[in-house]
């Protein structure tokens, strides 16, 4: 399925001197931009994230960028928080116009397969779709869309540097640390950098609360958010740089928010399973106050799994049908 479609075009601007918001298009309703973000250094820039890899995403990139006075080549390296396609998918191209080296941390691989085997990827989806009581009809037509869809990753390229806790970015901003904060992705962290007291945040913290969990990396990745919003906490960071929208201040109120809906919405999860034994994808509805849709599926669907996954991890609900054949049903314990 080609990504081409009316979109926005890339638009770069300053948002702090030494810092500039590089607003890149995505194919995704609702999630219409993500940003790169260039931080001044020496003589040229390091770049976190990279924006989607559309046919045309190296162009976009590069006219964002010459907005705000830099080309590729400026680029001396690249950071990712983690490794979804729109902060990932231009890697590539991007080491490869740059010469640069590419910081990452080490949990990245389950991108790779994305890239170079995304029919499994699919397979793997469609069978998680169907234990969790998606009907034929409707996988049918998922697999209709998705099948041969463009991955928005150019290519599976391996960072240079594992980007760990210990790891510092330097820029003429300053120094920046790294903080691992899965949930999201397994592979996700954060940045901070401690004078200025800022932090890059990928999509841990994101202006408006929105909530999106890996499912069947990890074992738990709704506790492992909820754990990596107490280390943001510690911080004290007083401006939020975010993968998507733009900046904002109010940090510890967004952290609140987001640990909020954590709660109500596992509370919705494990009032539901109280009363009678449900797949995932009827449990949906009770979790969003709406019945799921194709365009809200994925999404909502990953996040519901994971508040069971958590119930489960904490003995709070079980899985009541082993028979492989059929839908997994979950109650309360």
């Amino acid at each position: 399925m080609s990504t081409r479609r009316d979109r926005a075009v890339a638009r770069g601007e300053r948002t702090l001197p030494g810092v500039w918001r590089l607003r890149m298009p995505l194919p995704w309703p609702g999630v219409p931009h993500v940003n790169a973000w260039a931080i001044a250094s020496g003589d040229g820039i390091v770049l976190f994230d990279t924006g989607y890899a559309w046919e045309d995403g190296t162009r976009q990139l590069e006219l964002a960028l010459a907005q705000v006075g830099f080309r590729l080549a400026d680029v001396r390296l690249l950071v990712c928080t983690h490794a979804h396609s729109d902060h990932y998918g231009l890697a590539g191209p991007i080491v490869d116009a740059a010469g640069c080296e590419l910081w990452m941390h080490p949990a990245w691989e389950h991108i790779r397969d994305v890239a170079e085997d995304p029919d499994r990827v699919l397979d793997r989806r469609i069978e998680v779709a169907r234990q969790s009581g998606v009907p034929a009809a409707a996988l049918a037509e998922y697999e209709r869309s998705r099948r041969g869809e463009n991955t928005g990753i150019a290519r599976a390229i391996e960072p240079d540097r594992e980007l760990v806790p210990g790891v510092e970015v330097e820029t003429d901003v300053g120094t920046w640390q790294v903080y691992e904060t899965p949930g999201h992705a397994p592979s996700h962290v954060c940045l901070y950098q401690r004078e200025r007291r800022l932090l890059i945040s990928g999509d841990h913290l994101l202006g408006r609360v929105s909530l999106y969990f890996d499912y069947g990396y990890t074992p738990d990745p709704a506790g492992e958010f909820l754990h990596s919003l107490d280390r943001v906490e510690d911080l004290d960071a007083r401006l939020c740089i975010p993968g998507h929208g733009r900046t904002f201040t109010d940090v510890a109120a967004h952290i609140h928010a987001n640990r909020r809906l954590v709660a109500e919405r596992v509370q919705r999860v494990l009032d539901a399973v109280s009363v009678d034994a449900l797949t995932a994808v009827e449990i949906v509805p009770h979790v969003h106050g709406q019945e799921i849709t194709p365009l809200t599926a994925q999404w909502w669907l990953s996040e519901t799994l994971c508040y069971l996954q958590h119930l489960e991890m904490t003995g709070r609900v079980r899985r009541t049908v082993d028979d492989p054949d059929l839908p997994e049903r979950w109650a309360a314990v």
